[in-house]
């Protein structure tokens, strides 16, 4: 109640509704920022213009855009920065305090324009809003027009208040472009996901901090793989968050085990057998010495499926080629087309190589879509029909088990659109749902 009567009377808003990124660098509570130069340099440039000077992250979620914010400051607090910011204090606003408690019409108001008036009488204030299209409608009631992104606009267009914001590309498009007047007032900066040997340059220099963490070490082996094996098998995500969560869970999973069986060295095996967890496949696919199950592969299959060697065999070389890393990453292990008498086996394949690699097994009755409106039940109906929201049967059976056997059982029963739409799966292993999801 004090501090609240405080701000009434017109002090510590900043301290109240913001967090000041400065004192945590101070306190050794954010992490150092590893490349990213060009975003660094340009968003130093922007924030030294007149008007004007808001720079906007936009990225895709994981990419670190709020690791570029918090970076910032901790370049400012050990004086890695020009002379024209080595005085400046960036703040993050704390929306939830800002909302919190605001039972009478104009509180909210009142609160965020202390935290203007605050921000603008200190010179070398940074204002930053982390997820920045949450202030598009914050505090706006029926009816109303005012809400938090009108109340700033006149001070970002003077220049007074220099404000960072980030958010994603879909929100972005979403809330953020619609309202013209607040994006004339930010500079955009794309924010891409870094390459492999940028991510491992990251995870290298983020080491150390988790190594302190959870008291072991990491071999410079466990990045790579950790980096490559993130990249590739765990596609709805982004480097280098993925591939952080990677090593961090590594770390993690040593602390379940009682202190004298816990490793003092994480090694390339933890990290895939950690990867196997994270992305819901078989520890065996990620593991590149486990070559005796492939081995035994065809002869496995032999005793359980007979007189159909020579389909066997091909489908065996093809599980053993992929196994080798000897397959281009982007197309499916094997795509199959098994075509026979009634009763030969064709099915029985799908199931038994299934169940030989211990995986899913998805079963599509092709019987079922011979009508051509049927496609939209694979993949999801498009935008504007009913459903659209629920997915298709396909596509959400995939991604609930990305490594799995897909059977498409009686296909010649199917309308030739379907076809259509299985030729990118054959030829990139990708498709893309009614949502955009690949």
């Amino acid at each position: 109640l004090q501090r609240l009567a405080a701000v009434k009377s017109g002090g510590e808003a900043l301290e109240t509704y913001c967090v000041d990124l400065n004192e945590k660098a101070r306190k050794g509570r954010i992490d150092p920022l590893i490349g990213r130069h060009a975003e660094v340099e340009r968003s130093i440039q922007i924030l030294c213009r007149r008007t004007k000077n808001n720079p906007l992250l936009v990225g895709d979620p994981g990419v670190g855009k709020t690791a570029i914010a918090e970076g910032l400051a901790r370049k400012i607090v050990n004086g890695e920065v020009p002379d024209v910011l080595k005085d400046a204090t960036i703040y993050s606003l704390d929306m939830g305090a800002l909302l919190a408690g605001t039972r009478y019409r104009g509180d909210f108001e009142e609160r965020l324009k202390q935290v203007v008036k605050e921000l603008e009488n200190h010179e070398n204030a940074v204002l930053f809003i982390d997820e920045i299209h949450t202030v598009i409608g914050a505090g706006a009631t029926s009816g109303g027009a005012m809400d938090a992104s009108n109340l700033l606009k006149p001070a970002l267009a003077s220049g007074t208040l220099k404000c960072m914001g980030s958010t994603t590309y879909k929100e972005y498009r979403q809330h953020f472009e619609k309202d013209r007047a607040l994006v004339r007032r930010f500079q955009k900066i794309d924010v891409n996901e870094p390459t492999l040997e940028d991510t491992i340059k990251i995870l290298k220099g983020l080491k150390s901090t988790y190594e302190q963490h959870h008291k072991l070490r990491y071999t410079d082996s466990a990045i790579r793989t950790a980096v490559e094996l993130s990249a590739r098998y765990m596609t709805d995500r982004k480097l280098p968050d993925k591939a952080i969560d990677v090593i961090d869970e590594a770390g993690a999973s040593q602390m379940l085990l009682p202190e004298s069986k816990r490793k003092k060295v994480i090694g390339q095996k933890e990290v895939e057998a950690v990867i196997a967890k994270m992305a819901r496949i078989p520890a065996k696919s990620v593991s590149k010495s486990d070559t005796e199950s492939l081995k035994e592969l065809q002869t496995d299959l032999n005793r359980v499926v007979f007189g159909q060697e020579q389909a066997i065999e091909q489908v065996s070389a093809a599980m053993k080629l992929a196994r080798a890393g000897l397959r281009d990453p982007q197309k499916p292990i094997g795509s199959f087309l098994f075509s026979g008498p009634t009763g030969v086996g064709k099915t029985e394949v799908a199931k038994q190589l299934a169940a030989t690699l211990g995986i899913e097994m998805q079963r599509f009755d092709m019987s079922e879509y011979m009508e051509r409106h049927t496609v939209s039940r694979l993949i999801g109906a498009p935008p504007g029909y009913v459903g659209h929201d629920q997915g298709g049967l396909l596509t959400d059976a995939v991604d609930q088990h990305p490594h799995s056997v897909v059977l498409l059982d009686e296909i010649e029963k199917a309308h030739p659109d379907v076809y259509n739409i299985l030729l990118q799966v054959m030829d990139n292993g990708m498709l893309t749902d009614a949502v955009g999801k690949k």
